[in-house]
């Protein structure tokens, strides 16, 4: 087994501490907060190497946002030509997957909110590549199976992803009922998850 040499090992360990230091910024203070001093206080480490690893503050947060994708995730686990239903089971499961996602990692409800209120390069390049990743998806196994309807199934995809955005972040903001439903509670959040469920089986269902 080949050893990495010492120094690698340290400066990649060093790296993954200024990113857990974003994060760790953004769930507590939030992304006004996300200054370099505020980040090398919560490492210990001397702040010249956010410069010489990142490049600079910008450069640590592009980075830190690339691994905030879920989306990209799911990409690279399709093989379309294994899917015979049109993709029903694997976009069912898929958001699925993203409704805890986000429900469960607090740093990613930050990255949400921080897209809506700033505008940034970084931030507008997680957007282009969950859009990409979801092209992939759409072009691969939904566009084909839905033909003429393609557009529709891509509407009503549209809304239903972007409700378990909003009701999660709604969770974690405004307080736990939505539409008289505990939606931080397990009861509450598998009575969303079985409405979601229905919502795909839907659109396969009247849009082939």
């Amino acid at each position: 087994m080949k050893t990495i040499p010492a120094k690698i090992r340290n400066k990649e360990n060093s790296k993954q501490q200024f990113l857990d230091a974003v994060g760790k910024i953004l769930r507590t203070e939030g992304y006004s907060a996300l200054k370099i001093n505020n980040i090398a206080s919560i490492t210990g480490l001397d702040k010249k190497l956010i410069y010489n690893y990142f490049g600079g503050l910008e450069g640590l947060l592009d980075e830190y946002i690339k691994t905030q994708d879920f989306w990209s995730n799911v990409k690279s686990e399709i093989e379309p030509s294994e899917i015979t239903d049109g993709g029903k089971e694997f976009i069912t499961n898929a958001v699925l997957e993203q409704f805890d996602y986000v429900f469960e990692n607090k740093e990613f409800q930050k990255v949400l909110l921080w897209r809506l209120s700033e505008s940034r390069n970084s931030l507008k390049k997680l957007n282009d590549d969950q859009e990409a990743n979801g092209e992939f998806i759409l072009q691969n196994i939904m566009d084909p199976y839905f033909a003429e309807n393609s557009q529709d199934s891509r509407a009503t995809m549209a809304i239903i992803v972007a409700g378990t955005y909003y009701i999660n972040l709604c969770a974690e903001i405004n307080g736990n009922t939505f539409c008289g439903i505990d939606i931080k509670g397990e009861t509450g959040r598998n009575q969303i998850k079985k409405a979601i469920a229905m919502l795909v089986d839907q659109v396969y269902t009247n849009l082939k």
